[in-house]
């Protein structure tokens, strides 16, 4: 993440926000060809050894420092972010310099050689602007030659901007389904050293009844929420400076490890989702930085003696029980600090009703008001990605407000208005255990700068920017 003590000063500042590559090789984990016959439901990817998977992310430059085996997908923390793992799709987040796209070919090799899926089902690269632009290697030099690598490997991509060209905003790239190139041997880039044929007449993947042709439908309930800032306060940069207790190689209490436990659980991460559903992996960088991945268990939407489930009833109808992600990458040095949250947990805007149970799913705006009482950002970078099927069902049910709408509402609700009493200049996450509030500290208050929803080719956005007031 951050600068390592043995790294020369030319690679400071560093660079934050991440390149976000997701592939879709099919709509579902019941399309992969093992659906039904993978050992302990290891299908697809997730038959992939971690080695074969340590040999593509050599090429990104990056490492793996610690992997969590889950029942629905695998997630490795990197030494810069993450990388997660299901059966048929997977999702590379690499921050500083690393050479994200540049691990496309390999991945696309691994996935034909491995798992027998050799068709892109749809592919999403995304980043928030740069904040040292002139850092970057390879294609990242520049959001042109980003798109142009990823226009020579897929033949029906569309690039966007969203936001203000000249302050925050952020990249989209995006295929349409099934949309992969059908020339041999395409020559990508001189640094592209592992590029493969991208060349196959089969365009279809053999389901559990036989030979499917893939839909071309969104996939169903796919939602991304991500919280990008910056210029964090220097209380909440504080935590995330290794003291020198911390071993970058030691293993026990005085590990990178047991470390960045602590952190989060004293300030507040570990209590983001409820405890017992969340299998949190973190890491505290030396001298500087800090990384998790959390895995979380899904409660049934029909009810569950531990849990208010508060995601929108379309979801609910789509996936009775699952597990999600969210991951967290910190630099916190002054000057260049950044934050980021990513969750794929569907979430409702509002919550109905307010539990008082440690053990609830928080709501969208909670969500966000837990994220960003944390690190006390002075600039907010929110987005909510969501496929248009349940968009449109958001729709139906609740009078005709899309889900990106009511995101826009959650969002400004989170972070504008102010607290009943106290301080004028902050808010207050009302959520509650049994034993008393979840959280003391106030949200420190915010003016949007920005709104835009965009609709896409199947996925409908809503983008947000904030300011401290």
């Amino acid at each position: 993440m951050a600068c390592e003590e043995d790294t020369s000063a030319a690679l400071c500042p560093f660079e934050g926000p991440e390149k976000l590559l997701e592939i879709w090789f099919a709509p579902s984990p019941a399309f992969v060809p093992d659906a039904n016959t993978a050992p302990k439901g290891r299908s697809g990817l997730l038959a992939v050894d971690r080695k074969v998977w340590e040999d593509m992310l050599d090429i990104v430059k990056c490492k793996v420092l610690s992997v969590i085996y889950g029942d629905e997908m695998d997630a490795y923390l990197l030494s810069e972010s993450s990388f997660f793992v299901s059966p048929h799709r997977l999702i590379l987040k690499t921050c500083g310099t690393t050479l994200n796209l540049l691990g496309l070919p390999r991945i696309l090799s691994i996935a034909k050689t491995h798992a027998k899926l050799s068709k892109v089902y749809q592919c999403f690269y995304s980043r928030k602007s740069f904040m040292f632009p002139d850092k970057q290697l390879g294609p990242h030099k520049d959001w042109s030659m980003e798109v142009q690598y990823l226009d020579r490997i897929f033949d029906n991509g569309s690039a966007y901007t969203v936001g203000k060209v000249n302050g925050d905003h952020w990249l989209l790239y995006m295929t349409s389904p099934l949309g992969l190139h059908s020339g041999s041997n395409t020559e990508v880039s001189s640094l592209a050293s592992s590029m493969v044929s991208l060349q196959d007449d089969n365009w279809a993947i053999v389901g559990q009844g036989g030979l499917y042709n893939l839909p071309c439908l969104p996939p169903t309930q796919d939602y991304t929420i991500e919280i990008l800032m910056t210029h964090l306060s220097a209380r909440a940069r504080a935590a995330f400076f290794a003291p020198p207790s911390v071993d970058p190689c030691g293993t026990g209490e005085d590990s990178p490890s047991s470390h960045a436990q602590r952190i989060s659980n004293e300030i507040g991460i570990s209590d983001i989702f409820p405890k017992e559903r969340t299998h949190l992996d973190a890491y505290a960088f030396t001298p500087c930085g800090y990384s998790s991945n959390a895995l979380i268990s899904l409660p049934h939407a029909d009810g569950d003696d531990d849990v208010e489930f508060s995601a929108p009833p379309q979801a609910c109808e789509a996936k009775k029980k699952g597990e999600g992600y969210y991951t967290i990458h910190v630099t916190p040095e002054e000057g260049w600090s950044y934050a980021s949250f990513e969750c794929n947990v569907p979430l409702a805007p509002k919550s109905p009703v307010r539990s008082s149970r440690a053990s609830a799913m928080p709501d969208l705006r909670t969500l966000v008001q837990r994220v960003v009482r944390i690190f006390e950002p002075g600039k907010i970078t929110l987005t909510l990605f969501i496929s248009s099927a349940e968009n449109a069902s958001a729709s139906e049910d609740d009078g005709g407000e899309t889900a990106v709408d009511a995101a826009q509402r959650a969002f400004k609700a989170a972070l504008t208005r102010p607290s009943c009493g106290g301080n004028s200049n902050s808010l207050l996450d009302t959520t509650h255990r049994e034993d008393g509030p979840l959280r003391t500290a106030d949200v420190p208050r915010y003016k949007r700068t920005d709104k835009i929803n965009y609709e896409f080719g199947g996925y409908d956005l809503a983008f947000a920017s904030f300011e401290l007031i």
